[in-house]
């Protein structure tokens, strides 16, 4: 590709490299100069203009991005991704399906390095969308780039980029009042903000609160509680934080036939979350702070749960890079400091 300031009279085809206003509108940059353009500059006092001209084997940078972005999703409809249409070198991925975001990072790494010319950014592995959401976007930076260059990126890209949709149609929330508790109405309040919180997380991912059971914080009630629920999902929020994977909530779990896979994740907040399943149906223990709806581990472990792609050991490990989510002044003990803060 040439770039660089020429004369008017050699300027038709060329792209206009830099947005132009004349008095009866604006010319802007990336625009295929033609005869009328360049005599509406002429006549504005102009006698030349910074261009940008294809040289042969050069690809159009809106053709460029939009075959990176085919190449990046080939069945759209598999992948549950749509993209835009081109301009000023750009496509955008955007999701189809709440979900989370399945990529394999080292094609990202190697598609933005073949050319500094090449750009291709994405949201995080993993990360939570809704439909519409964008996921991805492909942004030629120059206004062409060499074909042999486009080619090694789009074969680098093949296929590495999806959003894999929730398994799960529903959950039953099971909630449990702390011990020896006598104000009813403070318990009520409690149930009723852990309800609202594990609604609004499971409404994001096209989900349905199924049934919500409320009973003692004891391993007894608790089993029988879980054998009760009939949703694809059995989430637990207890009124009394499980600080051992001995707790009444794992034991209860164990109790109505299940089996506990994993007590504490390396994400805060949400450290004292636990995993488990009863038969085929995937288990969850929430932290009391789940109660809250900002940013939790419990939006990683569930997002990846109902979507059926439960993180292994190693997974969870590498949730703690990037998993100190949110410092949170507001609590009575902030985590720089030392204490008991229920996580």
């Amino acid at each position: 590709m040439k770039f660089g300031r020429v004369s008017l009279w050699d300027a038709q085809g060329a792209i206009l490299a830099h947005s132009v206003s004349l008095p009866g509108g604006r010319l802007r940059k990336g625009l295929t100069l033609e005869a009328d353009h360049l005599a509406a500059l002429s006549h504005a006092g102009y006698d030349g203009v910074t261009v940008a001209r294809l040289d042969p084997g050069d690809v159009h940078e809106d053709e460029a991005a939009l075959r990176l972005g085919r190449a990046l999703v080939p069945d759209p409809e598999q992948a549950h991704l749509r993209l835009s249409g081109a301009a000023t070198g750009r496509v955008n991925l955007m999701a189809d399906s709440a979900g989370i975001v399945v990529m394999t990072p080292a094609a990202i790494v190697a598609v933005n390095q073949v050319d500094p010319a090449i750009s291709l950014a994405t949201v995080p592995p993993w990360r939570q969308v809704r439909p519409d959401g964008m996921i991805a976007t492909v942004k030629i930076i120059s206004y062409a780039v060499a074909a042999d260059r486009l080619e090694k990126a789009c074969t680098a890209a093949a296929g590495a980029l999806r959003v894999q949709p929730p398994v799960h149609r529903d959950a039953t929330l099971i909630l449990t009042d702390a011990p020896g508790a006598v104000d009813e109405g403070l318990a009520a309040k409690l149930a009723d903000k852990g309800r609202r919180a594990v609604r609004g997380r499971l409404d994001m991912l096209g989900m349905t609160l199924r049934k919500t059971l409320r009973v003692p914080h004891e391993t007894r009630a608790l089993a029988d509680a879980i054998t009760q629920a009939r949703g694809d999902m059995i989430l637990i929020l207890t009124a009394t934080a499980t600080s051992d994977a001995r707790d009444v909530a794992p034991e209860a779990l164990r109790a109505a036939g299940g089996q506990l896979e994993r007590f504490g994740i390396p994400v805060d907040p949400g450290n004292l979350l636990f995993l488990g399943a009863l038969g085929a149906r995937p288990v969850i223990g929430l932290p009391g702070s789940a109660r809250s709806s900002v940013l939790h581990g419990a939006d990683w472990m569930l997002a990846r749960v109902a979507c059926g792609l439960p993180p292994n050991s190693r997974e969870i490990a590498e949730m703690g890079v990037g998993g100190l989510l949110k410092e949170m002044p507001t609590r009575p003990m902030p985590r720089k400091g030392s204490g008991n803060i229920d996580t």
